[in-house]
């Protein structure tokens, strides 16, 4: 399983183009964390990519992302890439014991958090976010309320990443794709 066909399988399962954005942010975020670790860019990428594709058809945690696995099987994707997919979900209690399964739960919720910042700012663009104008919005708690903060904490600390220096990644690793987010804002690109 290629990118290409991994675009193709979200593509037919996701309309909303904001839930593909964000699957494009965590992608990317996985991507800048598998070249940190020397690790298989394409495989983690295809897991960041692919982690939330059934959202839209299983919008509950009684079905998603568990119930789009049968899916992704008859796809062929490998039931190792699978099985790291499912590890981000919480409730199904799987253990986060590999490097890339701390990934995926640390890249998922923080790229919606990154982004909603980038919005917010006049520039609404990711070239001139900096990891401390995302420390200003977090104290916020009415900014963003969807999000988990303390979910977003566990997961970087899990990672053994500090904090800041992950949203800091993280904000990197979007940069590389912000004409694809539309998070250029009015910045030319640096």
């Amino acid at each position: 399983m290629n990118r290409d066909e991994a675009l193709v399988i979200v593509r037919e399962h996701v309309k909303n183009e904001g839930l593909v954005k964000h699957m494009l942010s965590v992608e990317a975020a996985m991507r800048f964390y598998a070249e940190k670790f020397s690790e298989d860019v394409e495989r983690w990428g295809l897991i960041g990519l692919l982690h939330d594709f059934d959202w839209e058809i299983h919008p509950t945690l009684e079905e998603h992302p568990q119930a789009g696995a049968p899916i992704l099987r008859e796809r062929g994707i490998p039931e190792d890439v699978i099985q790291d997919i499912l590890s981000h979900a919480d409730h199904l209690n799987m253990p986060r014991d590999t490097v890339v399964r701390k990934a995926i739960c640390a890249c998922d919720e923080i790229t919606g958090l990154i982004t909603a910042v980038a919005l917010v700012r006049p520039s609404r663009s990711l070239y001139d976010l900096e990891a401390k104008s995302v420390k200003k919005k977090w104290k916020d708690k009415a900014f963003a309320a969807g999000t988990s903060r303390p979910e977003m904490e566990h997961a970087a600390q899990e990672f053994g990443i500090e904090l800041w220096e992950h949203v800091g990644n993280v904000i990197e690793a979007m940069k590389r794709i912000a004409p694809e987010l539309d998070l250029e804002g009015n910045i030319p690109k640096p």
